[in-house]
């Protein structure tokens, strides 16, 4: 695995750590790579806004 330096802003840092306290995800890294692999996902599936899926590039 090779390892990304990113700048999250702290309110969705926050939010990623009540999932992770919460048991939803065992860390930060998890949960942020489970999100990137939905995002992948998506993109794949065709147009966003088409298909009523997140417009990922909005934050």
């Amino acid at each position: 695995m090779e390892r990304v330096t990113l700048r999250i802003p702290k309110q969705q840092i926050e939010e990623v750590e009540q999932l992770v306290d919460s048991g939803e995800f065992p860390n930060r890294s998890e949960a942020i790579r489970s999100a990137v692999r939905e995002m992948i996902n998506e993109q794949g599936d065709g147009p966003s806004e088409q298909s009523g899926k997140r417009n990922w590039a909005k934050v």
